[in-house]
């Protein structure tokens, strides 16, 4: 006969049975929601490193701008062929000076610059009466040889369309040492807020008469403020090069980046026509 308190102890370790059960179960459930969670969240960061390293991920919130690094949006692409031949042999010249150059050219008469590069010559007739400064310094330092052998290190693809030289460091810092004042910001090829195609100008700070040696190429109309001293025209055979080079792309597949193209200044000259 079983008595009422061994009655009261046998239920007792059943509801401490059913119990364990439970929690055992519970814990089985848990640890397989858990596994289940982390093999997710395992392929989600699969997929996102993926897709960073793709271009799926774009950047949209730089400012473009001519004087400064910038990404741009644009669907990666493939890269292209390089278009261009090996650099001639020799090495950038280390170069700086404190101040601008004294004025040596004759402001009254014509002036042109050609840029021997790997990628094909590109010559530019230089705007002299309206960008004195400009073209003063470019003569200087060109006879210095201190463009000679730089690399235009930058390509920008999308949202404006220019190739950026003129740094001997090839990182976008470099310059002369010293600066040169803005000039002729009211050209009249610059109408809508647009540098044409052809339109060679300097690169800057984003600050006022912050130029220095810097300059960029413009090969398809571009949308920028006229904060940059336009200096010259580039010839129709030099918009052919800089398209050969544009149509090679960038190292990023952002739309801004170095050139895929080994554009090497091999020499660049100044001289009066």
């Amino acid at each position: 006969m079983v008595t009422q308190e061994q009655r009261r102890r046998q239920l007792a370790r059943e509801k401490f049975l059913r119990q364990q059960q439970r929690r055992t179960a519970a814990r089985r459930k848990s640890h397989t929601r858990n596994t289940v969670v982390a093999s997710v969240l395992g392929v989600i960061v699969v997929v996102s490193v993926v897709s960073y390293a793709t271009g799926v991920f774009k950047n949209d919130g730089k400012k473009v701008n001519a004087g400064a690094q910038v990404t741009p949006s644009a669907s990666p692409t493939s890269k292209a062929p390089d278009p261009c031949a090996k650099p001639a042999e020799g090495a950038v010249k280390s170069l700086s000076w404190k101040t601008e150059p004294a004025m040596t050219i004759d402001k009254s008469a014509n002036y042109t610059m050609k840029l021997a590069t790997t990628c094909g010559d590109i010559d530019v007739a230089l705007k002299t009466a309206a960008a004195p400064h400009t073209v003063n310094s470019f003569d200087f330092l060109a006879g210095k040889g201190f463009f000679d052998h730089t690399k235009c290190h930058r390509l920008t693809t999308n949202g404006i369309y220019v190739l950026q030289c003129g740094d001997p460091k090839g990182t976008g810092s470099g310059g002369p040492g010293y600066t040169i004042p803005d000039e002729n910001l009211k050209d009249t090829s610059l109408k809508g807020g647009v540098y044409p195609a052809g339109t060679i100008a300097m690169a800057n700070t984003g600050q006022k008469h912050t130029g220095g040696s810097q300059f960029f190429l413009v090969y398809q109309d571009s949308q920028l403020p006229a904060s940059y001293t336009p200096f010259g025209t580039i010839s129709k055979s030099g918009l052919t090069v800089l398209k050969k080079i544009a149509a090679a792309g960038e190292s990023t597949g952002q739309g801004d980046g170095a050139p895929n193209a080994t554009v090497v200044i091999n020499k660049l000259t100044v001289a009066k026509s």
